[in-house]
């Protein structure tokens, strides 16, 4: 495998690669934003001069990219999709949904935590050097400059191109009179019995306002006074509202937005009282959970408390209706307890993560065409057989492209299989109709021991992992909740076999999630194996979680947070080795974050040795390539396509006797140190040879959806050289898949 020196990197453009005119299409109207003041952002060092840095201070903050800023601009590759004409119109969208729906987690989560230092003082200084006001006032500048960017996408582009495919989004200026009948007849019948206003004065207290929820602050005249009202849209009412055939005449899907519908019929809400306006609003509230150990004694009870406190949680942003007069904005900012940094003023559509919905429209040829992914076994595979195969032999799978059933299909086994004794699997987030959790209750109606750890503390599926541990336990499954100080995130599944010739185990470590919803999706690595230094390992992992245990080292896997760290410094350690002494030496990292300060030392330490590096991180990515002397050897790549980039692999060249390890890890300080992770080495030749041959430099041939870090903090795509076509790994890889090559 070679590293990837003959991209050809062309000079982005602000829509991002493959852009096209927006098209002839009767454009909405778009409304200029007011009262916007950006707080001035620090410049990225375009210009430094690097050769008066010192190359022995690796920890100068000129050496770093700032967190925040670098997801920031991860999520403009996503929305850079939604750019895209080479992506099927409504996949386009999709992706406008996915950097919407990204935006707001980034807001529940991230913002929120440094407003909460900021609101307490706290002058926290990132590695980058920037203080917590620094960041703050940098974030919310590049965030706003998102959030209007990803309204151009919609306004602009994307819904001129749905119209030319006859799929409509209907003004209330443009509603024929047969519309507004229709849909003040569908207001009555089918949204006014699900409103609620809520009065505001002093015989009504501010209600209480949900995260994420839209609403309007009404204003009313009442009893000779002036008075507000809040109405909410109920989450059970759908955001685009699809007009009968018999208005639309045939010519295709015609919507409109629910909040347009409400608005144009909110009267109906306040008999006998005249409406003066009715603005919209909407909210996002901080959500990071915090759990103190030493009041956890019911881990369970103490996640369901705090996500009860969490819907009081602080607004970390609150968008409003441009129209909104400054009283009504003041009664809100008031109530709220929120500075105008956080409000956001937009003539915009809010909430764009509910453009989700359009997916469902049936227009396969503005989709990306389905497939039939590979599977290892049969779904009714009898466990002799599935075993035996693993016993003799160790077998991987690439999801997507190689399906779920295979995990299934092990699991089935097991549940079947009257040898198999027991089972133990952690799950981190589950989804939803889980066929896993079926099978594991089943494994227990056979008489089979089970034992199961349900992370609880799983972001954003805290209240479906209590749904789901509480279901299991209920059916005499061992239920683990977790540990309070670390979040389970390894992907482990044992099985413990009782053959002829005594007790056999055999496991499944993956880099994802087991939830067959995502592993369409997303692209993730699982190794079945019955290796005997993994499998004992494995068993340790479970004692630990389940048990009480001390252990600090393990034969063959490398276990967060007691040895990943210094294990995988030891192997970065072992290149630079390699490299003094004239060996080739070369590492490869495929993961999703980069932004632990030690390890990205260590990288820039074998940079300096003569190391070789080449980065596939998807996501935020703290490390500076391309700085003379200290990361002139590193290069970073991001791949944002069809598929998420979710798989984690990791290469050293080891002098010629080269190691893949495969896992759940990123290199980011939570993964080393807050959590329980696994990395596991693929011992197979050929398994990882493919990882090496296949794999990874498919990943670095890329030139169709790949982006290039440059030393700057800028992104920029990457093209194929003049006269060559452009390569896309993941459709190599898919196509690989579907002819059957091994």
């Amino acid at each position: 495998m070679k590293p990837a020196d003959t991209i050809h990197v062309v000079p982005s453009v602000a829509a991002g690669p493959a852009t096209e005119e927006t098209p002839a299409a009767v454009r909405p109207a778009r409304r200029r934003r007011a009262g916007r003041h950006l707080t001035a952002v620090p410049a990225p060092p375009a210009a430094r001069n690097w050769a008066d840095l010192d190359p022995n201070d690796l920890g100068a903050p000129a050496l770093y990219i700032n967190r925040e800023l670098s997801w920031l601009e991860f999520n403009e590759r996503v929305l850079a999709q939604a750019r895209d004409a080479r992506h099927p119109l409504l996949e386009r969208v999709k992706f406008l949904a996915i950097s919407g729906t990204n935006l707001d987690e980034f807001f529940m989560v991230r913002v929120a935590t440094i407003l909460k230092k900021h609101r307490a003082g706290v002058e926290d200084v990132s590695f980058d050097g920037l203080n917590t006001a620094a960041q703050l006032s940098a974030i919310r500048a590049r965030a706003r400059r998102m959030l209007d960017d990803q309204g151009r996408v919609w306004t602009d582009l994307l819904r001129p191109l749905l119209a030319d495919e006859g799929i409509t989004f209907l003004e209330p200026a443009d509603w024929p009179p047969a519309t507004a009948t229709f849909l003040a007849q569908y207001f009555k019948s089918d949204v006014f019995p699900v409103l609620t206003p809520l009065a505001f004065d002093p015989g009504h207290p501010f209600p209480y306002i949900s995260n994420l929820s839209m609403n309007f602050a009404v204003v009313v005249r009442h009893g000779g006074r002036t008075k507000f009202a809040r109405v909410k849209l109920p989450d059970m009412l759908p955001r685009f509202v699809a007009l009968p055939e018999h208005l639309t005449q045939g010519s295709g899907p015609s919507f409109v937005f629910m909040e347009d519908v409400i608005r144009a019929n909110i009267a109906e809400l306040f008999p006998e009282t005249r409406v003066d306006g009715a603005y919209l609003f909407r909210i996002i509230r901080d959500t990071d959970m915090v759990i103190q150990e030493d009041e956890a004694d019911d881990l369970l009870e103490s996640v369901d408390r705090s996500l009860k406190q969490l819907r009081w949680g602080a607004l970390s942003l609150l968008q409003v209706d441009e129209r909104m007069p400054a009283r009504v904005l003041r009664t809100l900012v008031e109530n709220f307890e929120v500075d105008e940094g956080t409000v956001e003023r937009t003539g915009d559509r809010m909430g764009l993560g509910d453009w989700w919905e359009l997916l469902k429209i049936h227009r396969p040829r503005l989709k990306d065409p389905p497939f039939s992914p590979r599977t290892l076994w049969d779904p009714d595979e009898s466990g002799d057989t599935l075993f035996d195969e693993i016993r003799y032999r160790d077998h991987l799978v690439h999801h997507p492209f190689d399906s779920f059933a295979s995990v299934e299909s092990f699991l089935r086994a097991a549940v079947k299989d009257p040898q198999v004794v027991a089972i133990k699997i952690t799950l981190y987030r589950i989804g939803e109709n889980s066929p896993l959790v079926d099978l594991l209750i089943e494994a227990v109606e056979e008489g089979k021991q089970v034992a199961v750890l349900v992370e609880l503390k799983a972001r954003f599926d805290e209240r479906n992992n209590i749904i789901w541990a509480n279901r299991l336990e209920e059916a005499g499954v061992h239920v683990v909740y977790g540990l309070v100080n670390l979040k389970t995130h390894c992907k482990l599944c044992l099985v413990v076999r009782q053959e002829p010739d005594g007790i056999r185990r055999y496991a499944h470590v993956g880099t994802g999630n087991y939830n067959a919803a995502t592993a369409k999706v997303y692209t993730d690595l699982a190794l079945f194996t019955a290796s005997a230094g993994i499998i004992d390992d494995i068993s340790e992992v479970f004692n630990f979680l389940t048990g009480y245990s001390n252990k600090k080292s393990y034969r063959e896997l490398l276990v967060a947070p007691v040895g990943l760290r210094s294990g995988f410094k030891a192997l970065v350690d072992r290149e630079i080795a390699h490299a003094r002494a004239g060996r080739p030496a070369r590492i490869v990292v495929k993961n999703n974050g980069v932004a632990d300060q030690p390890m990205i030392k260590a990288l820039y330490r074998a940079s300096q040795a003569g190391v070789d590096i080449d980065m596939i991180v998807r996501g935020l990515c703290c490390l500076r390539p391309g700085v003379p002397g200290v990361s002139d050897r590193i290069r970073v790549r991001s791949i944002v396509g069809r598929f998420l980039e979710h798989s984690r692999i990791y290469y050293f060249l080891n002098g010629g006797d080269d190691e893949v390890w495969i896992g759940s890890a990123d290199l980011m300080e939570r993964n080393l140190d807050r959590r329980v992770e696994v990395l596991c080495p693929v011992h197979d030749p050929d398994l990882r040879a493919h990882l090496r041959d296949v794999v990874l430099e498919a990943l670095l041939r890329d030139t169709d959806r790949a982006w290039r870090l440059d030393t700057d903090g800028s992104y920029e795509p990457c093209r194929p050289a003049p006269g060559a076509a452009p390569f896309n790994s993941q459709q190599f890889l898919l196509e690989r898949a579907v002819v059957g090559e091994a």
